[in-house]
């Protein structure tokens, strides 16, 4: 997996994650890690670039999770907490359509993963990088 960031500007400065390869287990945490590190230093509006990522896993699905959290300003679920952190992913559905955290471009595969979690009613996901950063 491959993390690379970049930013637009359009009514707010958009914090662009590329994710490419793989979110799984093994990597999940360092997407959460980057996150936090863009945080800190001031990014609040996030679009995740799923145009290269070829598998998310629900580990994946967690650290998506995590940013919206983040995003939001409230605490981050426990990674090792397992079950729990995954069951955590309704408070993100639940809660509405994400306003700091949209999803770009997602393979047909990671659409139908979203779909299947109702990531699809929590985030906007959109096709195009131009109406991505203009819908913040």
């Amino acid at each position: 997996m491959e993390i690379v960031v970049s930013k637009q500007t359009s009514r707010v400065e958009v914090t662009i994650v590329g994710l490419s390869g793989e979110v799984d287990g093994q990597n999940f945490q360092q997407v959460i890690d980057k996150a936090k590190e863009l945080y800190a230093t001031g990014a609040r509006d996030f679009l995740v670039d799923m145009s290269s990522l070829t598998y998310i896993s629900s580990a994946g699905l967690v650290a998506i999770h995590s940013i919206a959290l983040m995003a939001r300003g409230e605490p981050l679920p426990d990674a090792e907490a397992g079950w729990s952190t995954y069951r955590s992913l309704g408070k993100t559905k639940e809660s509405g359509k994400q306003q700091h955290v949209k999803l770009l471009n997602p393979g047909e595969q990671i659409k139908n993963v979203l779909e299947m979690v109702g990531f699809d009613n929590a985030f906007e996901i959109f096709s195009s990088l131009d109406d991505a950063v203009k819908a913040f």
